[in-house]
């Protein structure tokens, strides 16, 4: 087989409509545009502003785009302040495995962030995404420890 041999399947390319060609071809005479009006004249259709009565399209805009620009790839973090982890045990390990089943993580598969939010009486091994530096504090004054997964 050549290139020169090759052929699409049969019946996958069809023919141009020839239009204004007699009324034996079908679409002779109005060619397909009805009569008279915006739509039969030559140039019409495709101004975005022209919408029958509707709002145009670029008036509509400003109401679509919101209010700014949202990042498709931005990383939305579970947060959990350190007073929330007061009801977990002395020297418990607090994974996002167990904050799940503490019920205080609201996206499963979202990261989780520690906040410095209140106080912290109880020695706790926190493992999770992200610490702010205040809750690190007040967690290892606490007598914890923390380790960042990723």
């Amino acid at each position: 087989m050549k290139l020169n041999e090759l052929v699409p399947n049969e019946g996958a390319k069809k023919g141009k409509k020839r239009v204004g060609r007699g009324i034996a071809a079908g679409k002779g005479k109005t060619c397909g545009r009805g009569t008279k009006g915006y739509g039969a004249r030559s140039g019409s259709g495709g101004k975005l502003y022209r919408q029958g009565g509707n709002l145009p399209f670029f008036r509509r805009l400003p109401f679509i785009r919101g209010e700014g620009f949202t990042p498709p790839n931005q990383v939305v973090y579970n947060e959990i302040n350190v007073d929330q982890l007061n009801r977990f045990g002395k020297n418990t390990e607090v994974t996002p495995e167990t904050l799940i089943s503490a019920r205080l993580v609201s996206y499963k598969n979202n990261p989780i962030a520690i906040l410095g939010r209140g106080e912290i009486s109880v020695p706790l091994k926190v493992r999770v995404h992200r610490v702010t530096e205040g809750a690190k504090q007040k967690i290892e004054a606490a007598g914890g420890s923390i380790e960042i997964i990723s």
